[in-house]
């Protein structure tokens, strides 16, 4: 059971990943940050699919080796990644982009995935 949610999780990643680099023209370092709003493939879905991927391959661990401790390490990483996006990441890329992510941010979710609108995937 476990499995599922943890090659979901891993291959999310990796998907993201190459959106970056596709999309957005770049990499996860900070010294080649994408030079576009990344709104394809899984951004479509929710503004932070990365993160998302992480606690979805916890997930897989926790139920793959049925371990209570996982449970925390996830909660742990779940937090700081709430606090890293709202107090950081996303005033950064406000800065960044301007508008063009202002519209982004007002149209995909930020945690929880909902079926993208068509309008949500131009750049």
């Amino acid at each position: 059971m476990g499995l599922l949610p943890l090659v979901a999780g891993i291959l999310s990643l990796l998907w993201c990943i190459w959106e970056f680099a596709h999309e957005g023209r770049g990499t996860l370092a900070a010294i080649d940050e994408p030079r576009f709003v990344v709104r394809g493939g899984l951004y479509r879905w929710v503004r932070n699919p990365m993160y998302v991927s992480v606690i979805t391959a916890l997930v897989g661990e926790i139920i793959l080796f049925q371990c209570p401790w996982l449970i925390l390490w996830a909660g742990v990483f779940g937090a700081g990644f709430s606090v890293f996006v709202v107090i950081y990441e996303e005033p950064h890329l406000a800065r960044r982009f301007g508008e063009p992510y202002e519209e982004y941010r007002r149209s995909v979710p930020r945690w929880l995935p909902k079926p993208p609108r068509t309008s949500g995937a131009a750049r």
